[in-house]
This record gives C-alpha cells, sequence and structure tokens, in this order.
C-alpha cells in the first residue's frame, strides 16, 4: 500500500512539473513559425468572417488585396499549421511518455478537449480548423504513432501528393502532412534546426523554383479548368514550404530578433488568438461595415490591428505566466490536473 501510495505521489509531482521541464525546452522557432503561419490564417479567414467579401468589381476586375491573398496567402499557411500540429503531436507524446505510463490516453484526451473548442468555434466560425485537426488526430496520428518512421514519412509524402493530385488540397491535405510533421519530428529535425541552415536553404530555392513554375501554370491556366484546384493546391503547399524554410533563416539575420519580439508570443499563445480574433473580426465587423463590402484596405487593417493588439497583450501575458489562457485550459485538461499558471519570480 506504501509504495502504490509513493507511486502515485510521484506520477502526481511529475505531472505538476510537466510545465516547468516542457517550457525549458521550447523550440522558439517553431513558436515563432507558428506565430507566423496565424497571421497568415487570420488573413484567409477573415473575408469569409465577413459573409463572403467580393472579390470583384462591377466590370469583374479583380481587386488588388484579394488579388494579393490568392498568390500569396491562401493555401499557403493551412499547410504549415497542420505541418506543425503533427510535429507537436510527436514532442508531446515524448514529453509525456516520461511523465506517464499511458501518454497516448492523454494524447487522445487533448484531442478529443481540441474538439470540443472546436465545435464552440464552429457556431460562429463554420468551416474552422480545430474539428478536423482533432478528428484526423484520433484517426490517423495517434495510430500512426505506433509506426515506426520508416513507414510514416513514405505515408505522409505520398497522402500528401494524392490530396493535391486528386482532390486538389483541402481537408485531403492534413493526414499527409500530419505525418510528416510527425515525421520530422522523431527524425530530430525540429530540435536541430539551427544548425540546418545549408539544408534549409537548399529546400527554399528548389521551392521556390517549383513555386514559380507552379504559379506560372496556374496563371496562364483557365481558373475554371478541370485541373485548376490541384494547381492552386500545388502553388500553395510549394509556397507553405517557401515560408517554412524562409523564415528560421531569416530569424538568423538582423530582422530575427525583432520578428521574434512579435511572432513568438503570438505562436505560445495560438490557440488563444486563433479563436479570439474570430470574435473580435465578428465584434467589429458591424460598427466597420464589413459584411458583404468590398471595403478589401478596412478589413486588412482590422486583421493589422488585431495582431498587433495580440502580439502586445500575449508578451504582457507570458511574462507574468507560463501559458496563454485556453494553452493552459487545454493542458489542464490533458493532464486532468491543476498545472501551475503563474511563473514564480525570485
Amino acid at each position: 500500500m506504501n509504495t502504490t501510495t509513493s507511486t502515485d505521489r510521484a506520477t502526481a509531482t511529475a505531472t505538476a512539473q510537466e510545465p516547468t521541464a516542457r517550457a525549458a525546452r521550447r523550440i522558439t522557432v517553431l513558436d515563432a513559425l507558428r506565430g507566423f503561419a496565424l497571421c497568415g490564417i487570420l488573413l484567409v479567414n477573415l473575408p469569409y468572417q465577413l459573409m463572403e467579401m467580393p472579390k470583384r468589381d462591377d466590370a469583374s476586375h479583380l481587386y488588388a488585396v484579394p488579388a494579393f491573398l490568392d498568390h500569396f496567402v491562401h493555401q499557403r499557411f493551412f499547410p504549415i499549421f497542420a505541418f506543425l500540429f503533427g510535429l507537436s503531436f510527436a514532442l508531446f507524446l515524448e514529453s509525456a511518455a516520461r511523465r506517464s505510463p499511458r501518454p497516448r490516453l492523454l494524447l487522445a484526451r487533448r484531442l478529443v478537449v481540441l474538439g470540443l473548442l472546436g465545435f464552440a468555434h464552429q457556431q460562429v466560425h463554420p468551416g474552422e480548423a480545430l474539428i478536423p485537426y482533432a478528428v484526423f488526430g484520433l484517426l490517423i496520428l495517434l495510430p500512426a504513432s505506433w509506426l515506426p518512421t520508416w513507414v510514416v514519412l513514405p505515408a505522409g509524402l505520398l497522402g500528401l501528393v494524392a490530396s493535391v493530385t486528386v482532390v486538389g488540397g483541402g481537408l485531403a491535405s492534413i493526414p499527409g502532412l500530419f505525418l510528416l510533421g510527425l515525421a520530422v519530428a522523431r527524425l530530430g529535425i525540429a530540435r536541430t534546426v539551427d544548425r540546418r541552415s545549408g539544408q534549409l536553404a537548399v529546400v527554399l530555392v528548389l521551392a521556390a523554383l517549383g513555386a514559380v513554375a507552379v504559379g506560372w501554370w496556374e496563371h496562364i491556366y483557365p481558373s475554371a479548368g478541370p485541373y485548376a484546384t490541384r494547381i492552386a493546391a500545388a502553388a500553395g503547399v510549394l509556397g507553405a514550404v517557401v515560408y517554412a524554410t524562409a523564415l528560421p533563416l531569416v530569424l538568423r539575420t538582423r530582422l530575427g530578433r525583432p520578428l521574434s519580439a512579435v511572432l513568438e508570443p503570438l505562436g505560445r499563445m495560438a490557440l488563444t488568438n486563433y479563436l479570439t480574433a474570430t470574435l473580435v473580426v465578428l465584434a467589429a465587423a458591424g460598427p466597420l461595415g464589413l459584411r458583404h463590402s468590398s471595403r478589401w484596405v478596412t478589413a486588412m487593417a482590422l486583421a493589422a490591428v488585431i495582431l498587433a493588439a495580440q502580439a502586445l497583450f500575449s508578451r504582457w501575458w507570458l511574462a507574468r505566466f507560463r501559458y496563454g489562457p485556453l494553452e493552459w485550459v487545454l493542458r489542464c485538461l490533458t493532464w486532468w490536473n491543476v498545472v501551475p499558471l503563474r511563473r514564480s519570480h525570485p
């Protein structure tokens, strides 16, 4: 009886100390990349939250802002988020395995909670991402956690290629991106990305050349053609690779410190910022007269204000607390324990 009690106490203590240990091993470049992706996701979601803002004027000319979004934003950030989700899944599983005899139960609970948050978000933002993430996480990632990396990596590549070439990307690309993120984490690439500048540069150049070629193909191919969605999806994935490899390199330049100061807090509180941005957009849409309007510049200005405010708030919050508000709730429900939130300053 005493042995069992000691074991239980040790497990509880390890669980309570989990945030501190995990925070010490944060991979900050991933936080920055997640924050960068969050910026793009808001730009993509905002027009749909504003009741499908028209992209063309009365003469069927494409407005400048949606033209920019189509070429540089749409389908470029969703793949980054999905890839990072699979990668974070692997990192969490690795951490949980050191603290619990049933780490996959913790992951399943985490995914269920994310799904419930997504269900609530779905009521105000139809087509949100958390529900499919939770579903594919339970159906794809969780079973794949038992598979060897030499199976997961090619399965992810084949799944992503098939999703682009057969159905034109979208939700179908999530399983492949999840598996690629899982494989990259297992290969140790995420934890050594700061020592892989040469490899990142090579991938960046190849992806940029591919993105230019596919972008040219997308420009000359009829938008109503049978392959248009597939071409757009391929352009999106290649654009995502360009962004995901370019940012770590930029962070090593003089721009790195100011960029990190903005993007890392956004990324560390991505769940809180993702959900609260929707509430702010919906609250501001009426007073700004944005619903069903073509006021694209005003809409982009609103997005910039939201992101700036979230970056400032996230930085302020994380200086005092270990996790964002919803990140803390997710962690407590995952571990089924009230984990420490406030930072202890000497």
